[in-house]
């Protein structure tokens, strides 16, 4: 069972946020598996999960990422198929997610991903900025996701390169699928 904190009720929209708001960045990267997660093709990735999310969980500017209860990671949710997987998670800014995604050993299997990832033609990661203690949904991230594929770098959706401040933002269009 997930542990996702529900948004609360009282969370501004995106559409009605009022300039007082204080933003956090949410980012959602995805991957799709060579080959199954308990597989010894995959053993360096899966032994270095806890170890990397210990190390983001304790990074200056980490705010939240989501886990499955059973595992304390994401490997147990599926975006688009069930070789996709998803990587949640809210930072203070920028600085402090590149800071952490460019250090140890979260580095090192970064630069090992063509090993335990297929080449995805089309964006794999995405980022928006959500109300501080907003905490996104996988559904979320995904339309997210879905939105930067179908329409370049927005502010409703962004990348590291081609980023935008925070504050409000609607999507270009509904459909995105």
């Amino acid at each position: 069972m997930p542990s996702v904190e529900s948004p609360s009720s009282e969370s501004p929209s995106v559409e009605s946020r009022s300039p007082e708001v204080s933003y956090e960045l949410a980012q959602v990267n995805i991957g799709r598996l060579k080959a199954p997660l308990e597989s010894a093709e995959l053993q360096p990735f899966a032994e270095g999960l806890a170890p990397v999310n210990a190390v983001a969980d304790a990074s200056d500017g980490f705010v939240w990422r989501l886990r499955d209860d059973d595992t304390g990671d994401a490997t147990g949710m599926r975006v688009f198929d069930e070789w996709t997987l998803v990587n949640l998670s809210v930072w203070r800014d920028p600085d402090a997610l590149t800071a952490f995604m460019y250090q140890g050993l979260h580095r090192e299997l970064l630069a090992r991903r063509r090993e335990f990832f297929e080449r995805l033609e089309e964006a794999v990661a995405a980022l928006w900025w959500v109300p501080a203690g907003h905490r996104p949904t996988v559904e979320e991230a995904e339309t997210r996701l879905l939105h930067l594929r179908a329409h370049g770098p927005t502010e409703y959706a962004f990348t590291l390169r081609a980023s935008f401040p925070p504050g409000p933002a609607s999507p270009l269009s509904r459909s995105v699928s």
